[in-house]
Parts: structure tokens; sequence; C-alpha cells
């Protein structure tokens, strides 16, 4: 394949797309639900030893719209046509196809060359159009969990809107579907990571569409959707500056265009694969939101002075100049000073990657509060219980309770209500514990229903044309940790009760517990004649919400390897209240009044007995710590849009309840 290891798509990139998709699905399902009734009457019409084949076909595709019958595209009809001709030869091409022990390459293009032989033999005009999309479809239809829908167009438009910055060049022929099954693959974990979407699509399909439980199809719909609605969303449509590679590496190795702060912007904003807005680089990077902003504007404005390119009109304000540098699109539901997102122009960013091109002088983030915790900096940065404790909101003995427990018994999970910063606790947990902020000895997943042991430990993955054995992520960090005894290493799982845990872990279910940890231990794997143990110097830190009603009980066998810690809001914490000190009198009344409704509102779950304590509100709700953010339409905001969803979903047959609830909270925003 033309991709290197591991992933190839930018999580930067894919978030605004995923928000747009989740406001654009349901305005379009009435027109894109044919896609889920399309496999469903397939699954149910499908047989490859049906007499009249040629009629059971099309009865069998009868629901695939324009994805197999689209102007002069009629794969279907084709299909059809060679049936009549010779059933048999037909047969033959989609029982192959469906064979799941052949090579899928030497099935697609045997399919493709069998069409092709027929439509010579019968001296069929035109093209059969037997290609990698219609057998793409065909494979989509029968396996619709493992196969995705390849169209050449949506493929070339994520793969330009999603990979990171200096990706491989795209692939010829059946590399493309590679590539293409590698970027969807990862689409779809996305997808699948996001619970919000699968609620979506359940609460709209009906018994007449496919339940699409792995979201292959949704997956092929959040292409469409890149391809023909968010694409358009960029400004302007239908400009360029007509600067080609040669003009940018030119104007980048010229001080009077991009003097130090215009190298500075662009920098970051590569840095930030390529699109960001001035908000996000602010917080990446240090420096002020109009630092950003002023910043493309005044280098666009010295480009045209440079260059005397066309700009977007006679009007040369700087509202008509910076589309010489940047597209543009707004963010939907973004605050007011973060509605707005830059991406730069294909060429200037292609100069960038160019060799001719030296930013190396450029100092990335303005201090080094700013610069991520990497390993070399983390060396020289102590962390202390004292900085545990100030961050975390617990009190010192729970600290010492919680220390304790990972010590003894090597594998903790943290459990607790939404908002007791689970996630935030277990990293500073493992801060504490090396005495240092070193990221090189933590690492993190998020278990998910689809996570495999694969995944998890080892598994064969695709490599050229055929598959190799690769380690998973914890195989690889136990083997870090083994290599580096004398250091506690930390590995980190969020959402762990998501996941079939039984099958991610496999026999590490024993390796796991503290007293088989070591060489003395060591095991041979499932895909691996190699003797793998667990260090005595790893720890395992899971977090698991306890209000998540979706969620499978974890497997007795691995709850006995944990000890559980419940986390509780922490409302009346020393740390707590010592942040509210620093809130501006006024706001602090404002502010107090909320969280004695919501503790009076965490009363009412705690006692309800169809909640309990584990669906109680966390304070990490309101931990404000940015000065801007300490304003009663924030807090407005936190209510409104985090926390009474929730209280909609825990009370949803309790609609007196949850509007007596609602209105306390609210009332608390109220003037006196």
């Amino acid at each position: 394949m033309a991709f290197n290891k591991g992933s190839v798509i930018s999580e930067i990139r894919l978030k605004p797309i995923l928000e747009g998709y989740k406001s654009y699905f349901p305005k379009h399902w009435d027109e894109e639900k044919y896609k889920w009734q399309a496999v469903k009457v397939f699954q149910e019409t499908w047989d490859i030893e049906a007499k009249d084949f040629a009629s059971m076909f099309e009865a069998a595709t009868g629901k695939t719209g324009n994805l197999l019958t689209s102007g002069f595209f009629d794969p279907r009809r084709h299909i059809i046509e060679l049936a009549k001709a010779d059933v048999e030869a037909v047969r033959a091409m989609f029982r192959r196809l469906y064979d799941e022990t052949l090579d899928l390459k030497d099935r697609m293009l045997g399919f493709a060359e069998k069409a092709d032989e027929l439509w010579k033999e019968f001296g069929s005009k035109g093209n059969h159009d037997q290609e990698f999309n219609a057998i793409s479809i065909y494979l989509w239809l029968r396996y619709p969990d493992k196969y995705f829908i390849f169209k050449s167009s949506y493929f070339r438009n994520a793969r330009k809107e999603l990979l990171y910055n200096g990706t491989a060049k795209e692939g010829r022929g059946f590399q493309q579907i590679e590539e293409a099954y590698q970027i969807y693959g990862e689409m779809r974990k996305a997808l699948l990571a996001d619970d919000s979407i699968r609620k979506t699509l359940d609460k709209v399909l009906t018994d007449d569409c496919y339940p699409d439980p792995e979201l292959y199809t949704m997956t092929h719909d959040l292409s469409y959707y890149m391809a023909n609605d968010y694409i358009k969303g960029w400004f302007p449509q239908d400009y360029s500056p007509n600067l080609k590679k040669k003009d940018w590496i030119a104007l980048l190795n010229d001080p009077e265009v991009f003097n130090e702060n215009s190298r500075k912007v662009i920098k970051c904003l590569k840095d930030h694969d390529g699109q960001s807005t001035c908000k996000d680089l602010e917080n990446a990077y240090g420096n002020s939101f109009n630092f950003y902003k002023n910043g493309i504007h005044n280098l666009a404005d010295r480009i045209h002075k440079s260059t005397h390119c066309p700009t977007m009109s006679e009007n040369t304000k700087d509202s008509q100049l910076w589309p010489i540098v940047c597209l543009g699109r707004t963010v939907k539901g973004s605050q007011k000073n973060d509605r707005y997102m830059y991406r730069l122009r294909d060429e200037l960013s292609e100069a960038l990657d160019d060799k001719r091109v030296d930013l190396s002088d450029v100092p990335l983030y303005e201090n080094d509060d700013t610069a991520p915790e990497s390993a070399d900096a983390d060396s020289s940065r102590p962390y202390t219980r004292e900085d545990f404790l100030r961050e975390v909101f617990m009190p010192e003995e729970e600290f010492d309770r919680l220390e304790g427990l990972l010590k003894y018994k090597k594998n903790v999970i943290l459990q607790g209500a939404p908002g007791v910063g689970k996630t935030f606790a277990a990293k500073r947990l493992a801060y504490a514990m090396m005495e240092t902020r070193d990221e090189s000895r933590i690492e993190m997943v998020q278990f998910h229903q689809n996570y495999s042991y694969e995944d998890f430990v080892m598994g064969y993955r695709p490599n050229g044309d055929g598959f190799a054995l690769k380690e998973g992520i914890f195989c690889r960090f136990c083997e870090a940790a083994a290599g580096d005894p004398e250091n506690g290493y930390f590995f980190l799982i969020d959402e762990i009760n998501r996941g079939n845990l039984s099958k991610i872990f496999g026999e590490l279910l024993m390796l796991i517990e503290n007293e088989y940890r070591g060489k003395a231990h060591a095991v041979r794997l499932a895909y691996s004649d190699e003797p793998f143990y667990v260090p005595e110097n790893l720890y395992i830190i899971g977090m698991m919400n306890t209000a998540d009603r979706s969620l499978a009980l974890i497997d007795y066998a691995l709850r006995r390897r944990f000890s559980f810690y419940e986390m509780q809001p922490a409302f009346d914490s020393e740390g707590f209240r010592a942040m509210t000190k620093e809130f501006d009198p006024a706001f602090k009344h404002r502010f107090d009044v909320l969280i004695d409704a919501v503790r009076k509102l965490n009363v009412e779950i705690a006692s309800d007995p169809s909640l309990g304590r584990g669906f109680e509100i966390g304070h990490s709700y309101f931990c404000l710590t940015n000065p801007e953010d300490r304003t009663t339409a924030r807090l407005r905001d936190i209510v409104e849009y985090e926390i009474l969803p929730m209280l909609a979903e825990y009370w949803f047959d309790n609609r007196t309840k949850y509007v007596d609830m609602k209105n306390q909270l609210i009332g608390a925003l109220e003037d006196d």
C-alpha cells in the first residue's frame, strides 16, 4: 500500500466534519434511507441458486437506486442482461466474488475480467460498468458489516480532506481500494466512538432498514456528505490567486513578504494539519487570537502588493484579501471568537513541504506552558502529590488510598458519574507516581464495541498484497516498560467497559494479575511462539462511566483483577472552593447559587431507585479555570447543552420530574 503503518487520517480535520454530519444526517435521512433499505432487501432476497437468477438479482437490488443506476452508469442492468445470456457464468462470477476464502484483489479483478469476457462474447456495445465501484457495492450488499462502498470521487475527496500533510501519493488500481478501506476504516472507528451517532441512527431506523450495527453503511453516507455538502462549505469556491507551488516557495523565502510573524502564523497553521480556527491556534501554540487572524490578513495584503495577483473583487479591503492565503468556513455551534476555520491553500501547503523552504528557526510555541509535554521537556518538570491535590480536588487521604490500591493491585478502575474528572485524574495519578510529566511512559486508548484483540495485543494486518503479523498497542507498550524496569509505565483505558473485555484481553486476563507479572510467568500468545509477559513496572488505569445505561457489566473474570475506586462530585472539596475564590464577587454569587441547585439535584438523583449515586452530576462541568468562561452566559450553556440533555435521558419516563429539575437549574441563573 502507498500508506505508512498506523493511522493516516487527521483527527483535527475529521472533527468538524463529524460535527457537521451530525446536523446534516437527520435532515437528509428521508433522502438517504434507501441505502439501509437496499441492504435489507438484498439480505432477504439474495439466492445464489435461484433458477431465474436475472429476476432474483433484479429484485435483490431493487432498492439500490442511483448506487447501481445513474446516468450512463448502469451495471445493474448489464448484469441482468448477462444473466439472461449465460446464467451459469454470471452465477459463477458472484459465487467466486462472495467466496471469503479467496484473496479480495483476485476476486474483484476476476469479476471485472469475467464480465469483460462475457460482454465481448455476446457482442454487446459500450461499457459493461462492472468496475470497482459496482463490485464494491455487490460486496457491501452481501456482507454489509465487512465491506465499504468504493467510489473514486468520494475516495479522492476523503483523501484530500482527511489525510495528514505529506502523506504518500495516491495509489493506482487495486491500491486505491486498499487505501480507501484504510481511510474509511478510520472514519468508521470515529463514528463508532461517538455514541450520539449510534443513537441518532437508531431513532430513525425502521423495520425495512438494515440495522447497520458496525456502521459501514453510515461510513459511506459520511463520505457522501463530505463530497457533496461539506466541501461546498469552504469559501471561496470559484476564486484562485493563481499562485503555483514555485511562486509560494519564492514568497516564503522573501523576508519582506513572509516576515517573522507571518512565518510563525503559517508554521503553526501547517503544524495543525493545515487548518484551524484562530482560537485553537491560540490554545495550542500561545500568542493571541488576533495575532493569528491579523497575521493571515496582513500577509495576504503583502502578497497582493508583491505579486499583483488577482483578488476576489476590486475591493481591496482585508476581508477580500485573506483568500489569497487560505480557504475558510464557518464552524457551526462555536463561540463567537472561534467560529471561523482557515485552511491553507493546497499550493502553499505543498510549498511548505518542499526542502527549499526552511522554517526550522521559527519556534512553534510561544512559551513552555503552551508546548506539549514531550519526554525531553518533562524530564525537567517534576510533578508532586501537592500538584495532584491542587488539580484534582481530592482529599489527601483519598489520594493516599488510591495510590496504595494501584501500587498493590497494579490495576485500578476509576468509576463514577459523568463529570467527576476520571480521565483527568488518571493521567495526573500517573504523573504523581512517576513524580514527573513524562508522556513517553503513558499510553492511552479508548475501548469501543469494535475494539479487538488484534488491535490491543497482536494480529494480522494488510501489508501490500498480503498480511503481516503486527503487535498491538498494549504489546508494544509492555515491551517499552520491560526495557526500562527502573521506571513506572502507565496504560490508561478510557471507557473500559465499552469493549468486549474477554475478547480484547484474551490470555492477558491472567498475565495482568499482580501475582503473574514478570518474565517468570511468560506465556505464548495466540499469534506468536515468542514468550510474552506483562512487566511488574506497568500499571493499568481504567475509566468507567457509571451513568451509561447502554454499557454491559464488567466481565467477572476481569473484575477480580482490578480494584474499583469510585470518584464522586467534589463541590465541597478545598480545591473546588479555592478555585471559586478567584471569581468576581457578582459572578461568584450566581455561580454559588447554581452549585447549590446542582447539589440538590444530586440528592434527587442519588435517591431515585432507577438512578443512584453513579448518575450524579460531577464538578468538572463547572471547573472554569479560564477567566473568559466566568460569565452567566457560559453557565447557561453548560446547563442547557450539557446537563439538561442528560437529565432528559435520566427521566425520559418521568416528564414531571425532568421539568421540575430543569426549572430549578434555570431558576438559579435568573436574576434575584
